[in-house]
């Protein structure tokens, strides 16, 4: 029974021991940092200074979100203004349904391609409150970055800047190299459009097919004016898909009724002349030739009908073919800037700057001292 009771009260000695081994050491860390608080103000101090100097640096961002909701599919059968007009015109009159390659759930990928975000550098935003307007890749000449980009990328800037002295840059339009069949960028165009990926993103949710446009600039009216571009190009660009096999084949039913109504003229023309000059006469070879040319006449009357009717159908499709975008969130100009703010990168600084001094201080230092002793 002794022995029972000595080891049950065992363990309960040794977890006292422990809690107070463990209470002594946290004493003695708290009376180490009571000891180095001075060199923990000092570094404190420093720790402001920098974050105050790296928050002044960075430049605003403003971030404007615009968010529409697009129709989605194009399966609409007989139901929709193509079918209406089928319905009247004829059963012959009818236009196949297909899917869509290109539609709104890929809005991403359209908004970062390279075309696009050509396009996109082309447009006005406003430099000043006075209306002065320039092209948005002017304006991203003039935008700011910290100091320490330009000391990181001054070796880039001087070879360039050799490199140019021996080059000679053919300018192309846009216009130009989106005829070609591959684009070629200059190494300014390339970091322009590289830097529009990064500030400007669109995001599809597979749920609802809400699509969601962000736009990121250092003035807030001209991420307002962006944003507000960028979601009417993309649904031009869209719409104009959707619409461009219903264009074709409007075009060229436009051309087959421009024929086939010449056609249908000119046999008119025949009948009614030949009726004129061969009124009076009753002969058979008269009469066959007259219903001879009365049956083309008739023939290209129908021919003519069917095109016409064809023609009304595929008029309706390009209409039906439009995309409908509904924006629940236009683009509006921000009041205050998005992003880190300054307080948080002075408190971060100042947090890193304690923290790194006091493991200094307390451990790091005299590992590093023992260190050098074993070497030695």
């Amino acid at each position: 029974m002794t022995e029972q009771k000595l080891d049950k009260e065992t363990p309960s000695v040794s977890n006292t021991s422990k809690a107070d081994e463990m209470e002594i050491d946290l004493m003695d860390i708290l009376r180490k940092i009571i000891g180095i608080r001075k060199t923990l103000y000092k570094a404190a101090g420093i720790g402001l200074i920098i974050g105050i100097i790296v928050a002044l640096s960075i430049p605003k961002q403003y971030t404007v979100q615009v968010t529409l909701s697009p129709e989605m599919g194009n399966s609409k059968g007989n139901n929709g203004l193509a079918g209406l007009a089928a319905s009247f015109l004829g059963s012959g009159a009818t236009v196949g349904d297909g899917m869509d390659a290109l539609n709104a759930s890929l809005s991403s990928d359209i908004v970062s391609s390279t075309p696009f975000l050509l396009e996109l550098l082309e447009i006005n935003v406003p430099v000043s409150n006075k209306g002065e307007n320039t092209t948005l890749t002017s304006y991203l000449d003039t935008q700011s970055s910290p100091w320490w980009s330009y000391v990181f990328g001054m070796p880039g800037m001087v070879i360039g800047g050799v490199k140019s002295l021996f080059t000679v840059d053919n300018e192309e339009s846009t216009v130009d190299k989106m005829r070609s069949g591959t684009i070629t960028l200059t190494k300014e165009e390339k970091e322009k459009i590289d830097a529009l990926k990064k500030n400007i993103s669109a995001t599809v949710d597979n749920k609802t097919a809400m699509t969601s446009v962000s736009v990121v600039f250092q003035n807030p009216k001209v991420a307002a004016v962006v944003a507000d571009s960028v979601v009417h190009k993309l649904q031009e660009c869209i719409t104009g898909y959707r619409t461009s096999k219903a264009k074709e084949d409007c075009i060229y039913l436009e051309k087959l009724f421009k024929e086939r109504q010449d056609e249908y003229y000119t046999a008119q023309k025949k009948y009614a002349t030949y009726v004129d000059t061969h009124d009076n006469l009753i002969l058979q070879s008269v009469r066959a030739e007259q219903e001879r040319l009365q049956n083309d006449m008739s023939l290209a009357y129908q021919v003519y009908s069917q095109v016409a009717n064809q023609l009304q159908v595929a008029r309706a499709k390009v209409q039906e073919e439009k995309p409908v975008f509904a924006i629940v969130e236009p683009a509006v100009v921000p009041q205050q800037p998005s992003g880190t703010g300054k307080k948080a990168y002075v408190i971060l600084f100042v947090f890193l700057a304690v923290v790194v001094t006091s493991v200094w201080k307390l451990w790091a230092k005299d590992l590093l001292d023992k260190l050098k002793k074993e070497l030695i």
